[in-house]
């Protein structure tokens, strides 16, 4: 039999406001840039702001990146249907992250045709060891940072400071007629990773030409049209891709709709903007590859520093930018994604032609932490010509019959992460011919430990995986020893910013080579994993 305390207890859940319902913001910052007009073909650097976007790692749905760009082939007349290939990558946080901390990482981000290949770093990427799909795609080059398998990371607490990065063709290999025994061509370009850091300068590694070539052996109509033969495009899309932030919307008994996000933050300079790109640079061979491909070839050594004379720096454009954030339940058509009314609290800013910003509208974003803003929170969804936006309001303008203002962002409980690891198996180009030296461990800000040996370079698994003969390792062994005696860590290759302060790597990536190994020896990674928890 029902008591009357049943019957009150109906009748009170009758009344209670239903909880908010999940939703998720998402979209993009676009940032307009001036075109270029000449065929600056052989790459690009840029400097990007770096810092917690979140207050809390979100969990495991969270993904995106900080500002950053998409490096495509440059083809002559139409682009070729159906065939995207490119490096992306950048700073940000990616749901396959295992390790997550609120501080971004960087991954590299070379995508083969049509994303059936993926390559983020050193035995980072897609697919299986049993059946590798960018996994071998990197090849590690320099002796004085490791690239562990999660992403290069950089130092906790990285608050708004530049991080540069890019990448350029270096002469390393021969262009071959044949892949993988098929008659299907590779080209030459080694795309590789430039970093400028407050503690490591230079050249870190590069995408082997097989990892884009490889997909001619699945259909030969690609050779020859992706980026281990063609150079860049120079006119890139610069931008922030945000795939998932924590919201909630709820109705008040009105029926208006509102909505909350989680605490998002960008950062903040003494005078209350935001500088969150800087000296977009694109270049031609002048630049880097013609100075050390002559130097390879018997000429003067060259000093790695990029000639100015193969470089332009792009402006960015007074018009045109703006943002496609949209707050919605997951799975929304893209049609019915209403907009979010960003120019209400954020205005680009330039303070000079190469940097590029945001002012904020002090009514509307607040200065909660030290060295950030906190954009708003809180939402109305409204009438907007003839669509409908989302509007930023105060928490005082949210009724309480939403439950907006009463709820939290709760990170979910979620099980540890597995290891990241290497094939163990004896018979394996991880042990076949195998290390000079290891292992050694690298204790991480991320919480984790990374295991790593050291490799010859021509050794190293992604070499031997690379559809090279051993002459032609034995040619890119000799090239690398001449870079590890000259291009040291401490001095400039990327023209070095005019503005700011460069961020730094989490300290426990930058190594010393054992005695012996300073010269042709590279750090792997061979295992990833959380650190045992301090007694």
């Amino acid at each position: 039999m029902r008591t009357p305390a049943f019957f009150s207890a109906c009748l009170l859940a009758a009344m209670l406001p239903a909880a908010p319902e999940k939703v998720e913001m998402a979209g993009y910052l676009i940032v307009p840039t001036e075109r270029v007009t000449e065929p600056y073909d052989a790459g690009f650097s840029i400097y990007a702001a770096a810092w917690p976007l979140l207050s809390q790692y979100p969990g495991h749905r969270f993904q995106t990146g900080l500002f950053g760009t998409w490096m495509h082939p440059r083809y002559e007349g139409a682009k070729p249907k159906d065939l995207y290939n490119d490096i992306e990558g950048g700073l940000g946080w990616w749901r396959d992250t295992h390790f997550p901390s609120v501080t971004p990482k960087f991954i590299m981000g070379g995508v083969g045709v049509n994303f059936y290949d993926i390559a983020n770093g050193p035995a980072y990427g897609r697919g299986t060891w049993e059946d590798p799909r960018g996994l071998y795609g990197v090849a590690q080059l320099t002796p004085w940072l490791l690239f562990p398998p999660d992403g290069l990371n950089l130092k906790q607490g990285v608050n708004g400071e530049l991080f540069g990065y890019g990448y350029l063709p270096m002469p390393f290999a021969e262009a071959k007629t044949k892949t993988e025994g098929k008659d299907v061509p590779t080209g030459a370009n080694c795309w590789t990773l430039f970093l400028n850091s407050s503690n490591f300068k230079g050249p870190v590694c590069f995408f082997t030409p097989n990892f884009w070539s490889r997909a001619a052996l699945r259909n030969p109509a690609v050779a020859g049209q992706m980026l281990d033969s063609l150079g860049s495009d120079p006119n890139k899309h610069f931008q922030m891709e945000t795939q998932y932030v924590p919201a909630a919307q709820a109705k008040d008994d009105k029926g208006d709709t509102y909505a909350r996000v989680a605490p998002t933050s960008f950062p903040v300079g003494a005078d209350g903007t935001t500088v969150v790109l800087h000296r977009l640079t694109c270049y031609d061979r002048r630049a880097l590859y013609d100075g050390v491909k002559a130097w390879f070839e018997g000429g003067p050594v060259a000093s790695g520093a990029i000639n100015p004379a193969g470089a332009l720096v792009q402006s960015f454009r007074k018009d045109g930018g703006g943002s496609t954030w949209s707050i919605y339940p997951q799975g929304t058509k893209r049609e019915a994604k209403p907009g979010l009314d960003w120019k209400a609290f954020a205005t680009p800013h330039s303070p000079d032609p190469h940097t590029y910003g945001y002012k904020w509208n002090a009514d509307l974003v607040t200065r909660s932490r030290p060295g950030l803003v906190t954009l708003p929170e809180y939402y109305r969804l409204g009438p907007f010509g003839k669509n409908v936006r989302w509007s930023a309001v105060t928490s005082k303008d949210v009724p309480a019959a939403t439950g907006l203002t009463q709820m939290t962002f709760d990170p979910p409980k979620e099980k540890p992460q597995a290891p990241r690891e290497t094939p163990a198996g004896e018979k394996t180009a991880w042990k076949i011919p195998g290390p000079k030296a290891g292992p050694f461990q690298a204790f991480l800000g991320d919480g984790s430990v990374v295991t790593y040996y050291w490799y010859r370079f021509a050794d190293q698994p992604a070499m031997l995986n690379a559809d090279l003969t051993s002459a032609e390792r034995e040619a890119l062994q000799v090239k690398v020893e001449k870079l590890h005696r000259s291009w040291t860590k401490e001095r400039d290759y990327l023209s070095p910013p005019t503005i700011g302060k460069l961020a730094a790597l989490d300290p426990a990536q930058v190594l010393t080579p054992p005695k012996g190994l300073e010269i042709g020896y590279v750090p792997i990674a061979t295992r990833q994993e959380l650190a045992p928890a301090k007694k």
